[in-house]
């Protein structure tokens, strides 16, 4: 027991360092190494596990929507930045340049890809020619770099892990339904996949993304009341297509631009995942998405190993058959309490126990992680029992975030209002915001919150702007982000 309590303690509580904690689960759970590179880190298995985890659900749902994947160049030209002005100003102070190959320089410099809308822009460009091109719909799975000054490993790191969908549309109208379409497919994944609950909405202007008419986006609120981007989709109307050449012959034979979109998700959302759903033992990771759903744990004395080994096999052999991802611990140089220990803080979402008295009596012992509930399971129920066990971790775990959300999502009626809501109570707030950017800074700069999005459909809220008190031309999710 003394281990068990020792080995609890080395993670720092949420209530006394919330970042510190977070440090502390990712590199104990072993989901990630420093790299000898400045904001650079190293997936290990257990972290990129999770990665390919999203990437199976994600692409699943792109692919039902009609994408397809595709790979663009890592390097990209300096002359195709200059091509989109608002692109390259906001993507510039984040640039890293290749200038020079062994000891020639290169007659035009390439950046390392930080997002690939201008690499897209050209290659679309080379292949659509009429309407009966379009519309063009890829994804790309990939990795980019943004040199960032703050670094922080799942949330912001120089070099991140991504996918990036670009299409292409003979009409605005079908454009900007791709645009929603996809958000929409980001809420389902990222609230039924990681039980996360998102607000959706649209950025302010200064908020959107280098070049986009418009940006869309799902936000989701962490533990300590701070706020992630877990998603974006982009309207780019002809902005791309007039600065790429991409022109098509429509059904009338007239020549006309393209509409296109991207839309993109990293692996960030791994980082919101830990933030939303551990707690002061580690992680807990939700069913739909865990690399190991169930994992065994034989226990008893050294006479009966063998036989509580074999019980142990045959029931992975058996969760494995209905489809759980589930293993067996039968390492003999760890107590079972040291066992149990670590895969609550790995945040295996349900444990099973098994030893010669639960043999005996035909049962196993699952123990949730969500809650720490102990049920006593008959053998001939397991897999069935398992199955809906995991089902209702999935629903709790989604349950208590949105509580959470419900419980940190304010209404501010003034900046006073606004910064005790987001400094002092650590949620959100829904603030009415006259549209001026000047109003929008002044509230950034008073109490540190930026604007997360424009609601969709907002509840009842202040009608006139927090800052100026002139009629609000919008209401809009404050919070401090990351």
């Amino acid at each position: 027991m003394a281990k068990k309590e020792e080995f609890v303690q080395s993670i720092t509580k949420q209530s006394e360092d919330f970042s510190r904690w977070y440090i502390d689960v990712i590199v104990k759970a072993d989901l990630i190494d420093y790299a000898p590179v400045r904001g650079c880190v190293v997936f290990k298995p257990d972290g990129y596990e999770l990665w390919e985890a999203c990437q199976r659900e994600l692409d699943r749902r792109f692919k039902e929507t009609g994408h397809r994947n595709a790979y663009f160049p890592l390097f990209i030209p300096e002359s195709f930045f200059m091509k989109e002005k608002e692109h390259v100003e906001g993507f510039n102070p984040e640039l890293p340049w290749v200038t020079e190959v062994g000891d020639e320089k290169l007659e035009e410099r390439l950046a390392v890809r930080p997002t690939s809308e201008t690499m897209v822009g050209h290659m679309y460009s080379q292949w659509i020619h009429s309407y009966r091109d379009l519309p063009l719909l890829i994804n790309q799975w990939a990795n980019v770099v943004r040199w960032e000054k703050r670094t922080l490993p799942f949330l912001r790191t120089s070099e991140f892990l991504w996918q990036e969908g670009h299409t292409a549309h003979a009409t605005a109208e079908e454009a900007l339904e791709e645009t929603l379409r996809m958000l929409d497919v980001y809420v389902d994944f990222v609230e039924t996949e990681l039980a996360i609950p998102v607000f959706r909405g649209q950025k302010t202007p200064s908020e959107k993304f280098p070049g986009a008419v418009a940006t869309y986006s799902i936000e989701a609120i962490m533990r300590d009341g701070k706020a992630v981007q877990a998603g974006t989709s982009h309207y780019m109307g002809q902005n791309f297509a007039r600065s790429f050449n991409i022109q098509f012959l429509d059904r009338d034979n007239q020549r006309k631009f393209a509409y296109t979109t991207s839309w993109g998700l990293s692996t960030r959302i791994i980082g919101a995942m830990i933030m939303v759903h551990g707690d002061d033992r580690g992680l807990q990771i939700p069913p739909r998405i865990a690399p190991t759903q169930v994992i065994v744990v034989p226990i008893g004395p050294p006479k009966a190993r063998e036989r509580v080994v074999n019980a142990a096999d045959e029931v992975v052999a058996r969760l494995r058959k209905v489809g759980l991802r589930v293993r067996a611990d039968a390492r003999e140089d760890l107590s079972p309490g040291w066992k149990f220990n670590e895969y609550e803080m790995r945040g295996v979402p349900l444990r099973l126990e098994l030893g010669p008295r639960d043999l005996d009596a035909g049962q196993a012992v699952l123990v949730r992680r969500d809650n720490g509930e102990k049920l006593a399971v008959a053998l001939s129920d397991i897999e069935e029992r398992a199955t809906g066990l995991l089902e209702e971790i999935q629903k709790s775990m989604f349950e208590r975030a949105r509580a959470f959300r419900e419980e940190h999502a304010k209404q501010a009626a003034s900046l006073d209002d606004l910064r005790q809501a987001v400094r002092e109570e650590h949620s959100f707030a829904l603030a009415g915001w006259c549209g001026k950017d000047e109003c929008e800074a002044k509230i950034k700069e008073e109490t540190g919150a930026t604007s997360r999005n424009i609601p969709f459909a907002p509840p009842a809220h202040p009608e006139r702007c927090v800052v100026c008190n002139s009629p609000a031309a919008h209401v809009v999710w404050f919070g401090r982000a990351y």
